[in-house]
């Protein structure tokens, strides 16, 4: 089991929830039995624990930038609680989007909704009474199916969710489709991003820059990610910029933005 690693910092209860689901082997085989459907039966990128680990961090960051900058998490502004339970939520949201893979890849995120339903409730049982590990769940779950195409998130956190999602485009994400010799926009233009670096803006509070090795790495941005965060709610929030740093190609683009 590849252990899941994120900054719990100041807040104890999502260290509590980390321990856990690290202590949880049905939901890591979950997460295995989704790759083995994703990869090793449909030849597509990752979808296993790798992927919803990088998600999960991936989330988080984006949430601290956007709260330190006075973006008030909707479980805070709706249902008075905390921001730290805004980051149960969406880690929460982020670690079980995925799950439904382990039934189909079609309408998986539905899958995802019945699956998670119970891991959700087996988590939040010793961390929280009833009314809020409810409340977590209701929004963990609404962040789940609004990270499907076509999706329209109502939270912040399920925006979150959904970008985040996006952002897991680096090359290691297509490396087996396309060593297995997939070779299609797809698998070239995730094979084309070298990095995806998040840190505060100055424009607006989330600075998302993506380093490409080849001008094909546009498609993830213009057709994937772009597609993710219109329609997210973080629209104001985030400003996104691309580079081709490869040397291999006539360069036909040098900055790219969203």
């Amino acid at each position: 089991m590849i252990p899941l690693n994120l900054p719990a910092r100041h807040n104890p209860t999502l260290h509590k929830l980390v321990d856990l689901i690290n202590a949880d082997v049905d939901a890591y085989t979950l997460w295995e039995c989704a790759n083995v459907n994703a990869v090793v039966r449909l030849g597509m990128s990752d979808h296993g624990p790798v992927h919803v680990h990088i998600i999960a961090n991936i989330a988080l960051k984006l949430l601290r930038l956007l709260t330190a900058a006075g973006v008030e998490p909707s479980i805070v502004k709706d249902h008075a609680l905390t921001p730290e339970d805004a980051e149960v939520v969406t880690v929460i949201a982020a670690l079980t989007h995925d799950l439904g893979m382990s039934v189909h890849r079609l309408d998986h995120e539905q899958f995802s909704l019945f699956i998670a339903q119970e891991k959700i409730r087996e988590w939040l049982r010793p961390l929280y009474p009833p009314r809020e590990a409810t409340i977590i769940r209701s929004e963990a779950l609404h962040a789940i199916i609004s990270h499907r195409s076509g999706g329209r998130p109502l939270t912040v956190e399920a925006g979150i969710v959904r970008v985040a999602d996006a952002l897991d485009m680096a090359k290691g994400r297509s490396r087996l489709p396309f060593e297995a010799g997939q070779v299609n926009i797809h698998s070239l233009s995730a094979a084309a991003i070298d990095k995806v670096e998040i840190s505060r803006g100055e424009a607006k509070p989330v600075h998302i820059v993506v380093k490409m090795t080849n001008s094909a790495g546009i498609f993830q941005l213009d057709e994937l990610l772009k597609e993710k965060l219109n329609g997210s709610g973080l629209e104001p929030y985030v400003e996104v910029e691309a580079t081709v740093e490869g040397e291999a190609e006539r360069k036909l683009i040098q900055v790219f933005r969203l």
